[in-house]
């Protein structure tokens, strides 16, 4: 098909207008280009692939993929970089904190890429947790034609008839240190739990990220539950660049997708699946990024009318391959859409709208799987990740409050200034029911980076202590936590948040039915106590940790970098 470089092709626009830009057109010949490839969209396909996790050691078979599909399609593929941290790898390490700034790292390769080397469009493909929101902020702000590619899931492993995923390890370990565990199951489970390539499979972060990414219109149907072994995702990669390259003839961008009733899609999408805390980071950010109206209230605003119908892990018993089996992503979409919960009128990367899409889908969930149920049998009435507020974080914080019996405590604070000293209290049995552990000053800009703290999660659920002792911290959890606890207190330590000011032995409350997380102290003791606080001296000074903890926003504003 002939069409105008200047209608579909920035890059060649600016090449081909004479011979000033001869020099230009040399560093493509150098590359291989032809003459007739000046007409072409150049695509960038911003590649995840690396051998430092097994969520991205997959990829580069995706990433292969995508280029054939964009010179199937008649584009010319250009590939660059993208860095990924492993959460699984750095998890109860300094290196978590590397985590959170790495989605900012992500965005700013693509960016800059795109913007660079002037791209007519990009396929991001990604697979560990900060590989999405990353590389979803990064298309937002170069805001060419663009379309996500995840990496997939990884395939259970097993042990004793038992299907094993990565918070098994971790849950083991508080198992092994409560003696409920041998050292012999213990080493079997951590050589097991992790089969081959892919993410972390539960309704953890990635694959909450990528069912949300689907359901947001910037992604294939279908293409958020596949496992990475399988064929099927490097089919769903190189479909994906095609449906590309008809965006980019149609100037079809991201921020004409992205818009606030397309991310009230993506939650009700993560409500319903029982999907990670992060999420609430991520599209907070996501939202800032591309200049929608969304805040934390609007988390509460969508859990109280969307249920969840989906039993997953990490507070049910399936996988996401499971998920997929039973009709995926669009097969959710599906039975919200039929019960008025979801906008079908949203346009998607495909070209078609979100009704349009799922056409084809039955509007009930199959009778002979139990992963997805029907709207009127749902797990739970109401969504999972609650909105808290009271005198302990005014600007709210999140709570997953699903499988539990009675999310309500009141107990006496435990209180640390680390995550490595709580790990131990709870690994020496020093934590006792009814406690409520306090860990702060790892938030955005104390941590800095806002680590997550699945290793003392775990260690409680482990411990038999999961429903018993709540936990709250202005750091994050990872996607696989459950249990009575409460992440991205607001504000943060470092910044002087109130929860800064907590005693070892204060009463503190967690009431998921009022809401509320609460320092049972009186107003002018706490008054008392900010006069006599001081903040601490940052941790780093220089790189990309300062330059994080510098600039960070609150997390309930999505700690993003840019909100000046």
């Amino acid at each position: 098909m002939a069409t105008s470089p200047l209608k579909i092709n920035r890059r060649s626009a600016n090449i081909t207008e004479g011979k000033s830009r001869a020099p230009n057109r040399s560093m493509y010949y150098a590359m291989g280009y032809q003459e007739g490839d000046f007409v072409k969209p150049m695509v960038g396909v911003a590649n995840g692939h690396s051998t430092i996790t097994p969520c991205n050691s997959g990829l580069q078979k995706l990433a292969d993929a995508a280029v054939a599909g964009i010179e199937e399609a008649g584009g010319n593929a250009q590939i660059f970089g993208t860095p990924t941290i492993s959460d699984g790898m750095s998890m109860g390490t300094e290196g978590m904190k590397y985590s959170l700034v790495s989605r900012e790292v992500i965005s700013d390769c693509i960016e800059t890429c795109v913007g660079g080397q002037w791209m007519d469009g990009v396929v991001v493909v990604g697979g560990c947790d900060k590989n999405m929101p990353g590389g979803m902020m990064g298309m937002l702000r170069a805001n060419v034609p663009a379309i996500y590619v995840y990496g997939g899931t990884l395939l259970p492993g097993s042990y004793k008839g038992k299907d094993l995923n990565i918070v098994s390890v971790f849950e083991a370990v508080g198992e092994n240190a409560a003696g409920k565990m041998s050292d012999a199951d213990l080493r079997e489970i951590e050589m097991r739990a992790i089969p081959g390539t892919g993410s972390c499979g539960g309704m953890y972060t990635a694959n909450t990220m990528s069912s949300s990414f689907e359901a947001l219109g910037m992604a294939l149907p279908y293409s958020s539950t596949m496992a990475n072994p399988h064929d099927e995702t490097q089919n769903s990669a190189k479909e994906a660049a095609k449906v590309l390259i008809e965006a980019i003839k149609k100037d079809l961008k991201p921020r004409d997708i992205v818009t606030k009733k397309a991310i009230e899609n993506a939650v009700a999408v993560i409500m319903a699946t029982g999907g990670s805390t992060n999420a609430i980071l991520h599209f907070l950010a996501i939202a800032h990024t591309a200049e929608v109206d969304w805040t934390i209230d609007d988390f509460e605003r969508m859990r109280k009318k969307v249920p969840v119908i989906c039993d997953l892990k990490p507070s049910g018993k399936h996988l996401a391959v499971d998920l997929h089996k039973a009709g995926g992503i669009p097969q959710v979409m599906k039975v919200l859409l039929k019960a008025g919960l979801l906008h079908g009128d949203c346009m998607t990367i495909t070209g078609k709208t979100v009704a349009e899409n799922l056409a084809d889908v039955p509007d009930a969930p199959r009778a002979d799987q139990d992963v997805i149920r029907p709207i009127d049998k749902p797990m739970y009435a109401e969504g999972h990740l609650a909105i808290l507020k009271g005198n302990l974080s005014p600007e709210g914080c999140v709570a997953k409050i699903t499988g539990l019996k009675n999310p309500v405590i009141t107990g006496p604070a435990r209180v640390f200034d680390d995550e490595q000293s709580a790990l131990k209290a709870v690994l020496d049995g020093k934590i006792k029911a009814g406690d409520v552990m306090v860990l702060r000053y790892l938030g955005p800009k104390g941590g800095p980076g806002m680590p997550e703290m699945l290793a003392p999660t775990s260690a409680l659920i482990g411990a038999g202590l999961g429903e018993s002792v709540g936990l709250i911290t202005d750091g994050r959890f990872s996607g696989g936590t459950w249990g009575m606890v409460v992440g991205h207190v607001a504000p943060e330590a470092a910044a002087g948040g109130n929860i800064a000011l907590i005693h070892e032995g204060d009463s503190i409350t967690i009431d998921a039915h009022q809401l509320l997380l609460q320092l049972n102290v009186a107003d002018d003791e706490i008054a008392q106590r900010r006069a006599a606080w001081k903040a601490p001296a940052p941790r780093f000074n220089r790189g990309v940790q300062a330059k994080f903890a510098h600039n960070a926003s609150s997390a309930s504003k999505g700690a993003v970098l840019d909100l000046f």
